[in-house]
């Protein structure tokens, strides 16, 4: 049974020994001024209803001047009260009317205008109305209420000593919107971060040295003033975060970057400065700023110079991280996918001492993240995790688990119980290039999908140093009319130059189809050759994959005094021509290369179109299958070979 909690008790007065009686109890009054403040403004804003209301019927009743004097003449009035500038008339007992005077007539005086002779209207003059009395009361409680006012004000802004400007007081806007998470506050633990091993060990030491200070203290080392998470979207940066937060067993605040900026200058500073001063009152802490480009960006790049609110604020931190007072035992983790873009003196040993990158999940990585976001979900029991991994090479954290929540999404759609591999495809091919569109399209139209998709496949099949072509459909995806799927076989993270032309050929391979079988061009080929310049400018532009040699010739990050900006390459008109006439030889060789594969398969390109507009969509089995050979019985025979034009 939960025990009641006693209400208080109003203090007893005890009486003198010898004198009978019970204790007498006291009224206690506790002053709160916000409340008082309150109820003024309620009263002072509804008093006006209330005359309102009193009032209601009285403009039904409102005379001129002249309709009173008239019925003064016709003797209809039996009496006229005046009070101020207002006429009172008295009809019969029951009825009365109401006017107003000019202000300082005489009502004597208005009598002898219409002709009306004084001595014979019955009126009397009043001193004041109650109207005027309350009126008087209102405007002394108008300037009390706001004495009170600016007496709550002042009381607020005592916070503000030491904290400057806006920060700190007034209504709260200097103060921190960081959100505090305790011990136990935080479900998510270490145990359920996968695929970035590396970093996950990185932070365990921090939140180790916060749990065991001593140890580290006893060798002469000191804890990290800040750890920087650095990667693309979605491989799991706040994730890593809420899994410190879960282990450390110390405060944790959380505060996104964008938080600290506010419209007037100097909030973001106070703010910055009540976070730390928090931080340090609860040490051991952890301080999280999530996207810290937001306020971290290089000073001076603004319109204002280094006056602007954001770099006060980054100013701020800059101090509050590694500045003249000490700060021990509160460590700052910072997440961002744009580490280029951070301030030198914010990314510097002393402020963020560790530089904790996470990268894509390699396969291993994927099994790890598929397995803890399978928990709670119904699959067959045939399902091959190593194939699902495999099959996404290039997914993030994040899109693995949108992946499995589009497959559960389906099954509960289609009333089925259990995820198939056939979900997990159809999930997977949603994440990357959105759901089916069913358009409706002449068979002309869908001829020529299926060519230029047939096109990217039949260059892409017969060509060594390709990946394996996975499906082939002409059903509309997102603003594509087909697609031709080419997933990485296996993670990598570097090309050759070999690699690099093939991949050209393949994307010139649906523009190659169109050209051959209807000596004809369309716009669908418009992204295809964004990609195929943008290769060919990087092969040698910056990698030195070309007759010009290994030298650089893109733009260059230069740094002066801290100031860290983009400066383009000094090149002069004749080098630009040379490297234009560069990108050109590689694309046309590329192209034809592409001409001369599907020249050459022309039959086979037709079988694959054939299939396409029967069943829509192709399999790698089935494709393979029409073709007559594998992709590893390409890469052995090797039919067609890519060389650089010299």
């Amino acid at each position: 049974m939960k025990k009641q909690k006693s209400p208080e008790k109003k203090p007893e007065v005890k009486l003198p020994e010898g004198v009978k009686g019970k204790p007498v109890k006291i009224w206690s009054f506790k002053f709160d001024l916000k409340k008082m403040v309150i109820w003024a403004l309620i009263i002072f804003l509804f008093v006006p209803a209330i005359f309102s209301w009193l009032n209601r019927g009285v403009d039904d009743k409102t005379l001129t001047i002249t309709q009173v004097m008239q019925d003064l003449k016709d003797e209809k009035i039996k009496n006229v009260e005046i009070v101020g500038d207002s006429l009172i008339l008295k009809y019969d007992d029951t009825n009365f009317k109401f006017a107003t005077k000019e202000t300082g007539q005489s009502f004597t005086e208005l009598l002898k205008q219409y002709e009306l002779d004084p001595s014979k209207v019955n009126f009397t003059v009043q001193n004041g109305s109650w109207m005027d009395k309350i009126g008087g009361v209102v405007n002394i409680l108008s300037f009390v209420l706001m004495a009170l006012f600016f007496v709550m004000i002042i009381r607020q802004m005592k916070g503000m000593q030491g904290g400057g400007g806006m920060g700190g007081g007034m209504f709260g806007m200097g103060k921190s919107k960081a959100k505090l998470f305790a011990k136990g506050k935080q479900d998510v633990k270490f145990a359920d971060v996968a695929g970035v091993d590396e970093a996950k060990r990185e932070l365990e030491e921090v939140v180790d040295f916060l749990k065991n200070p001593q140890k580290y203290r006893k060798v002469g080392a000191r804890t990290p003033k800040g750890v920087l998470l650095i990667g693309p979207a979605g491989v799991g940066k706040t994730m890593m975060a809420k899994a410190v937060a879960g282990e450390a067993g110390v405060p944790f605040f959380t505060m996104a970057g964008s938080e600290f900026m506010e419209m007037l200058v100097g909030v973001g500073a106070s703010r910055v400065r009540d976070l730390f001063e928090t931080a340090k009152k609860a040490n051991p802490s952890i301080i999280f700023i999530d996207e810290i480009d937001a306020i971290g960006r290089t000073r001076g790049g603004g319109s204002y110079g280094g006056h602007d609110e954001r770099d006060q604020t980054l100013n701020q931190i800059l101090v509050e991280m590694d500045g003249f007072a000490a700060n021990e035992n509160v460590v700052v983790l910072a997440a961002t996918n744009r580490p280029d873009v951070l301030d030198p003196a914010l990314v510097r040993p002393g402020r963020f001492d560790r530089r904790v990158t996470l990268d894509m999940p390699d396969i291993a990585g994927r099994k790890d993240i598929l397995k803890i976001h399978a928990v709670g979900k119904p699959f067959m029991d045939d399902l091959n995790w190593d194939t699902i991994a495999k099959r996404t090479v290039g997914f993030s954290g994040a899109d693995l688990e949108n992946m499995l929540n589009e497959a559960a999404i389906s099954i509960a759609r289609f009333g089925r119980d259990k995820i198939t591999n056939a979900d997990l495809e159809e999930s997977a091919t949603k994440v990357k290039m959105g759901p089916e569109k069913k358009r409706v399209q002449t068979d002309e139209d869908r001829e020529m999908t299926a060519y230029h998709e047939a096109g990217h496949a039949i260059v892409t099949h017969y060509l060594s140093h390709t990946d394996p072509v996975h499906r082939i459909s002409i059903v509309s995806r997102g603003a594509a009319l087909g697609f031709t799927l080419i997933p990485p076989a296996a993670d990598k993270y570097q090309n050759t130059r070999t690699e690099l032309l093939e991949e050209i050929c393949t994307l010139l391979g649906g523009r190659g189809a169109e050209e051959l079988v209807y000596n004809e061009l369309t716009a669908g080929a418009s992204s295809d050759i964004d990609k195929v310049t943008r290769i060919a400018q990087a092969m040698v532009v910056d990698y030195g994959m070309s007759s010009l040699g290994p030298i650089d010739f893109g733009p260059k990050d230069t740094e002066s005094w801290g100031r860290s900006y983009m400066q383009s390459a000094e090149l002069s008109e004749t080098k630009k021509g040379e490297i234009d006439a560069e990108v050109r030889r590689i694309v046309t060789a590329c192209e034809n290369l592409t001409l001369e594969i599907l020249t050459q398969k022309r039959k086979d390109m037709d079988g694959v179109v054939k299939a396409l507009m029967e069943k829509e969509s192709l399999e790698k089995d089935e494709f393979e299958a029409i073709l007559a050979t594998t992709k590893d019985e390409v890469r052995k025979e090797k039919p067609f070979r890519v060389v650089y034009p010299k």
